[in-house]
């Protein structure tokens, strides 16, 4: 309805980036279209209304007064009272300061860097009468403008693309789960498979070691009823070739260990068994103790002859809880020290290697690598009679102690925004024990500058299991 006249020299639009293809989920506001569009607010309405004639997708102009950022006239408030009546003779003519004194609107202002799944909602929250107006983004190179339906674009892109993720992960996280169900009965009919024939094997084994005691019982009589001189020559040269003193010292330890591999092949098909027990929907009362030594039993592999397993055990009741998944926390604590001590293990060996070669380096004594296991029942509060007994379970190693940034970095993968981009086998137990079991999880690391330092503290895990309250 305007004649279209050139675009004044003050006048200028600048789109760092027209498209939305290229969001993510951490997207900030400087990804979508912004417009530095500008004009004296002594300027006729008519030219105002020219620009926005020229320019369909401009959402605002920025009014200046002396270089000034002054307030913001939207194309949606201009005609709004252009169109009142007489309002193209009252507002075209006279400048804009005249018609932004009726339609002054305080502008919704961000950083450029405010996450656009922040700033959306906020600009939602606004009156249903300034959905349209445009919002004020401040940036390096100055004050743009930024459309709201641009910003609610990006917003339900990003709002599907997360929901995208989501069910990715889902699936992801079903399948995962599904094979491990699937590999969890196999290695449980394997474990029983195992345990099956041992039974017969320990069994049988009670039999074997009370004949052989009476076959040698029966050989010793003979050989004190039948002097060896008074023996054919026959049954000497059989006991020379058998190397019957040897068998009879032999035979009973032989047992022994038979007895003994039978019963730590037990031990561990059991602790197998029990790993890869699929829980059930109420946590039931299970052994801490007995599900630890199995755990350790397991990583036997890994636990190489120079690391010893320090038990302190305390007399513990039945504690309720899901003892798979509680194995599966213990199993990735206790890998994470291995992995630590192992570490450290080859440093101090690279280290003493190259401390040989130069003779003038004397060679530091190195710790004995060690692995702690602590329970014991804390009883809470003595003066609340209903406050809540817990179980604690420390494993700690004397390795190394974390660095600062990285013992930062496990901390923020417990929460719910890390565990979303990237979940650890850390940030998995510590929802396992928080959100299943109701329970505390904590990492220690200390260092040199810590009051309570002493020379072999490495890292310390502490699972904190709420046993009953003592109102029960």
């Amino acid at each position: 309805m305007f004649d279209s006249l050139p675009l004044a020299a003050a006048f200028s639009v600048s789109k760092p980036n027209s498209t939305l293809g290229a969001l993510g989920i951490d997207s900030t506001l400087q990804a979508l279209p912004l417009y530095d569009a500008h004009l004296d607010i002594k300027t006729s309405g008519r030219r105002a209304a020219e620009l926005f004639n020229q320019s369909p997708e401009l959402p605002g102009l920025l009014l200046m007064d002396e270089q000034t950022v002054v307030g913001v006239l939207s194309r949606y408030r201009l005609s709004d009272y252009l169109l009142r009546p007489r309002g193209c003779e009252l507002f075209l003519s006279e400048p804009l300061s005249v018609l932004y004194s009726y339609a002054r609107i305080e502008p919704l202002i961000f950083a450029a860097d405010t996450p656009v799944l922040t700033a959306a909602p906020a600009a939602l929250r606004r009156p249903t009468a300034l959905q349209g107006e445009p919002l004020l983004v401040k940036t390096a190179a100055g004050d743009r403008l930024l459309n709201s339906h641009d910003l609610n674009k990006a917003h339900w892109q990003i709002r599907g693309i997360e929901t995208q993720v989501r069910y990715e992960r889902t699936q992801a996280a079903i399948l995962q789960s599904q094979k491990m169900a699937a590999l969890g009965r196999l290695v449980d009919g394997v474990s029983h498979e195992i345990l099956d024939p041992l039974g017969f094997v320990g069994g049988n084994l009670i039999h074997v070691d009370h004949y052989c005691q009476q076959l040698l019982a029966l050989i010793a009589a003979y050989e004190q009823l039948l002097p060896a001189q008074a023996q054919p020559s026959t049954l000497t040269d059989l006991k020379e070739e058998i190397e019957l003193e040897f068998l009879q010292a032999d035979l009973p330890n032989t047992l022994n260990s038979v007895k003994s591999g039978a019963e730590r092949l037990k031990q561990l098909a059991s602790s197998l068994q029990n790993f890869c027990h699929i829980d059930e929907v109420y946590p039931k009362p299970a052994d801490v103790h007995s599900l630890m030594n199995g755990i350790v039993l397991l990583l036997k592999s890994r636990l190489t002859t120079q690391i010893e397993v320090v038990r302190h055990y305390t007399s513990l009741p039945p504690v309720p809880c899901f003892s798979g998944q509680l194995g599966q926390v213990l199993m990735n604590v206790l890998t994470h020290c291995i992995d630590n001590l192992l570490s450290s293990a080859a440093r101090q060996a690279v280290d003493a290697e190259l401390k040989s070669a130069d003779a003038t380096t004397p060679i530091t004594a190195t710790l004995a690598p060690k692995i702690t296991l602590t329970t014991q029942l804390d009883d809470g509060i003595e003066a609340d009679a209903s406050s809540q007994r817990w179980v604690s379970i420390k494993i700690a190693d004397n390795g190394p102690s974390l660095p600062r940034l990285t013992h930062q970095d496990i901390l923020d993968s417990f929460t719910v925004q890390q565990r979303l981009e990237r979940e650890t086998d850390l940030a998995v137990s510590y929802r396992i024990i928080t959100a299943k079991h109701g329970g505390q999880f904590w990492v220690r690391s200390r260092t040199p500058h810590d009051p309570t330092y002493y020379a072999d503290a490495g890292i310390e895990f502490e699972i904190r299991l709420p046993l009953y309250s003592r109102s029960q």
